[in-house]
């Protein structure tokens, strides 16, 4: 198996990395990448390195993923996360191979309190999400074989994330303010990358399971009670905090210029019974996480 990534050097593309290699040959690019073009802001030149390289599979991890600046370049990020992608899923029709690719839960409106499955209808509040929600719907419409998963709150060890944002603010500060009524699952990049490799393995074997699924941890949280449970376990570990008041706000308190969901629960049963995988706790990919960044 032939597998072509692209977007290689963000935080889902670097564990990508490691959970596609066991799986075949794999060719890894980022946009300065010399040999082959991997610019999706060039959507006609990633058409010419898949014919080139002629994978078997495309595991698309790049995007426009910079939420408040979408708003201000939506053709950026319309060509980033609807055009290119478009073009991969043309490639990819007419080659037949599987494309992977990955969307959010900002294409939802957020509204209500409970997890949204595969069904539920769309309707993004931003920029970001009406892009990536054109993303899929190319994908869709171009008759590739393919696996989207929705995910959120995505996090890594490697580059920056919201526990390492509030370590750095609590040893700096004695109170800070954090949004509670933002309720998602955060997700590891590392879990995101394991069942992708899962997946494709699955839909080889059972092309019927090809489609689109919601991927994320198991749980749900607030940002505010996500902070809490960085700085305990930072605390726990040794770590001085200057930190002494942590308090919950709205939403409505911190205005950004991207509306972000209020609820965005996903629903991962679709994913989980079609390729026999059990999703763990957000707390233990993030814990995990903490043990990897935090000073021994």
């Amino acid at each position: 198996m032939k597998i072509l990534l692209l977007g290689s050097n963000g935080q889902v593309g670097w564990e990508l990395q490691r959970s596609l290699s066991v799986l075949g040959e794999l060719i890894a690019l980022q946009r300065d990448s010399q040999v082959h073009a991997a610019d999706f802001s060039k959507p006609e030149s990633l058409a010419a390195t898949v014919r080139a390289i002629r994978p078997d599979v495309i595991v698309n991890a790049a995007a426009h993923t910079a939420v408040d600046r979408a708003e201000s370049e939506p053709e950026l990020a319309h060509l980033l996360n609807a055009a290119s992608p478009a073009v991969l899923a043309r490639e990819a029709a007419q080659s037949g191979a599987l494309l992977v690719h990955y969307s959010t839960d900002y294409v939802f409106d957020g509204s209500g309190s409970t997890p949204r499955d595969e069904t539920a209808a769309t309707a993004p509040l931003s920029v970001y999400g009406r892009t990536k929600l054109e993303g899929e719907q190319a994908i869709a419409a171009s008759g590739c074989r393919h696996l989207i998963f929705r995910t959120s709150w995505v996090y890594a060890a490697r580059g920056g994330n919201f526990a390492k944002t509030m370590l750095r603010l609590a040893a700096e500060r004695e109170q800070l303010k954090v949004i509670d009524d933002q309720i998602g699952a955060p997700t590891g990049a590392d879990l995101l990358a394991d069942v992708t490799a899962h997946a494709i393995r699955g839909v080889h074997q059972h092309p019927e399971t090809a489609g689109l699924y919601h991927c994320v941890a198991d749980g749900e949280t607030s940002w505010y009670t996500y902070a809490r449970f960085v700085f305990e376990q930072a605390q726990a570990a040794g770590v001085e905090l200057r930190l002494r008041e942590v308090l919950p706000i709205a939403t409505r308190e911190y205005p950004t210029p991207a509306v972000r969901p209020l609820n965005s629960r996903l629903d991962t049963t679709r994913l989980q019974a079609n390729f026999g995988l059990h999703i763990p706790d957000w707390r233990v990919g993030v814990a995990r996480m903490l043990a990897e960044i935090l000073p021994h």
